[in-house]
């Protein structure tokens, strides 16, 4: 009797030094809290523990713990002009439209700008310059890509696919078929948006947007006519995340 009652207690010993090693035995990580469920965790206040505590995070993102995450902003650009001077084997100039997505109006601002427009060419605040006359200096860091499909597909930011301006390509190519638009040629001679392809942003404030263009005609006409609609004003919806380093939609 005495010999199963000291052997039990020895099984018990065991098994409680085995759960004592397994529960001392976790990787412990800092979480950080997140006041305002927005998220972005508070980076000046943090404890280590091994899973996430009530109210905390693994992230320390936050740069104002005391303001839940702002909503997402969803708007339409009308009209945006992008007048050109020469092409058709000229050479080509006149000032770029520059655009702010952040403030989400045209600005005359050289150095707070975000994407610019002239004739088909869509540049951006980021890279170098490609020495066309009349073309703005990047000043920002903003960057571009394309992304195929549609608005509500592109969820997220892919910030590995971001490229900026060069002297040899632009971060949103050029040409027909080559970036956002085709060219018809002859006889309708029209420019139209190819389906499927997002322009994603990294904007100068280091905010992210995704833009659709609908059109190149003044007014965004269903069936636009380059004979009798005047292009070269561009229409599209947009989506801006206004809150620091989220890279959702």
């Amino acid at each position: 009797m005495k010999r199963g009652f000291y052997l039990l207690l020895i099984f018990s010993f065991i098994v409680a030094s085995c759960s004592s090693d397994d529960d001392s035995s976790c990787a412990e990580t800092v979480f950080f809290e997140d006041a305002d469920g927005d998220g972005l965790g508070n980076a000046a206040s943090s404890q280590l523990a091994c899973t996430a505590p009530d109210g905390f995070v693994a992230n320390s993102d936050d740069n104002d713990d005391s303001q839940a995450l702002a909503d997402l902003v969803s708007a339409t650009a009308n009209n945006i002009h992008a007048p050109q001077e020469g092409g058709q084997g000229q050479p080509i100039s006149g000032e770029f439209t520059l655009y702010d997505l952040d403030a989400g109006q045209i600005t005359t601002n050289a150095d707070d700008w975000d994407i610019a427009f002239r004739g088909t060419t869509i540049i951006i605040n980021g890279g170098v310059s490609q020495g066309t006359t009349d073309e703005p200096d990047r000043t920002s860091n903003a960057a571009a890509y394309i992304a195929t499909g549609t608005m509500t597909d592109i969820a997220s930011v892919d910030t590995n696919l971001f490229t900026q301006d060069a002297a040899d390509v632009l971060a949103i190519p050029s040409g027909s078929d080559n970036g956002w638009y085709n060219y018809s040629g002859s006889p309708l001679f029209l420019i139209t948006p190819l389906p499927g392809k997002i322009l994603v942003i990294r904007t100068s404030e280091n905010k992210y947007a995704k833009v659709e263009i609908l059109s190149y005609y003044k007014d965004a006409p269903t069936n636009p006519d380059a004979f009798t609609d005047e292009g070269r004003y561009f229409t599209f919806n947009y989506v801006y995340q206004p809150n620091n380093n989220v890279t959702s939609f």
